[in-house]
């Protein structure tokens, strides 16, 4: 007998504890998801882009197949919105890009979720994608304090995008918010450590963070391993509108093609936009030179060759600019993830020095 009433206990026990859960379960909202692009997406250099392009890549025939793959990221690209949800989700599918070995999974194919708290824009989360796959569904936050949210969520730097929705409880809301950051624009047109090719995540690139330290919109055009001055893309930025243009274009040409490239790539940015401040970074020092000898050669060549041609250049045209050093990343050796890309660590050092000139220039 007593036996069986320990386990008629044991029974109760089981099935109470099966009901609670069975009615926790039950009072869990449901989720209501909205198309992303029925929000406000901020962030394009050219407003016309199809998709989730960040450039219209057809109205460049001479782009190379490389850059056209990149420029149909949605690189940098940002939605923005509000909401008064405790919980935020997502569900998106990726064109499903490989894994890149300098790139984590989450700067490569997930999401960066940003919410504005005392003024201030302030990480809140990443949507995490599923491993080698195409479609994704994370997450982001919960359990958030009540009212209204002012949320900034980055897009995918290395994978293309072909559809986006954001989730939330079902009984609360979420719509379009204003642009952010109405002031100003900005284009930044560079290589990969413009992309954002080391970063941890997708808000982590130097012109996402740029844009929440200045309060202004950041356009990011880089692309990995290109952006040897080519005369397309000086096109792009003659075709684009903006307050001021970046660009890091002293990192992937040689010497020679900074010395025959850089006055003409010039010449046709400042014929488009004869008054508007064009603002070049000098390249980094990469850790990979420091005891390779034929590498050193070929950056030291490139960097001074950068240095002689923005020499003639600022004596030549006015509201130019040249920051040197434009991409300091220390003296410890440990700020790169492989001698050549910036980590998070790196990007900080970058922007503690050009973040300032940048406002200053600008103002």
């Amino acid at each position: 007998m007593t036996i069986n009433l320990i386990k008629i206990r044991f029974t109760i026990a089981a099935l109470a504890g099966a009901l609670c859960c069975m009615a926790l379960h039950a009072k869990k909202p449901s989720l209501t998801y909205v198309d992303a692009d029925a929000l406000t997406v901020i962030n394009r250099a050219q407003e016309q882009a199809p998709g989730w392009q960040r450039l219209d890549v057809d109205r460049y025939p001479d782009l190379t197949p490389k850059v056209k793959s990149y420029y149909s990221y949605p690189t940098g690209l940002a939605v923005a919105f509000r909401t008064n949800s405790p919980r935020i989700t997502a569900r998106w599918k990726t064109t499903g890009k490989g894994h890149g070995v300098n790139t984590t999974a989450i700067a490569q194919s997930g999401l960066a979720l940003y919410i504005k708290s005392d003024g201030k824009w302030t990480f809140a989360g990443v949507g995490k994608p599923t491993y080698n796959a195409k479609k994704h569904s994370s997450t982001i936050i919960q359990d958030m304090a009540d009212g209204q949210k002012d949320c900034i969520l980055y897009l995918p730097i290395y994978d293309g995008l072909d559809s986006l929705e954001i989730g939330v409880d079902s009984a609360c809301t979420i719509s379009a918010m204003p642009n952010p950051f109405p002031r100003k624009k900005i284009v930044v047109i560079g290589s990969s450590i413009t992309h954002g090719s080391a970063v941890s995540h997708p808000g982590m690139a130097y012109p996402a963070r740029l844009e929440r330290m200045l309060d202004m919109e950041f356009a990011n055009l880089g692309a990995s391993g290109q952006c040897k001055l080519e005369e397309f893309y000086a096109r792009i930025a003659a075709d684009s509108k903006a307050d001021a243009f970046v660009f890091d274009t002293f990192s992937n040409p040689s010497a020679e093609q900074i010395e025959q490239r850089l006055e003409p790539f010039v010449r046709i940015v400042r014929e488009a936009h004869p008054e508007t401040p064009l603002i070049f970074l000098q390249t980094l020092r990469r850790e990979t030179t420091n005891f390779n000898r034929g590498t050193a050669d070929f950056e030291n060549a490139k960097r001074e060759a950068a240095a002689r041609g923005m020499k003639k250049i600022l004596a030549e045209y006015d509201n130019v600019y040249f920051i040197d050093p434009g991409m300091p990343i220390g003296d410890d050796h440990d700020a790169t993830c492989d001698g050549v890309h910036p980590s998070d660590l790196g990007m900080d050092r970058i922007l503690q020095v050009i973040a300032p000139q940048i406002r200053e220039i600008i103002r």
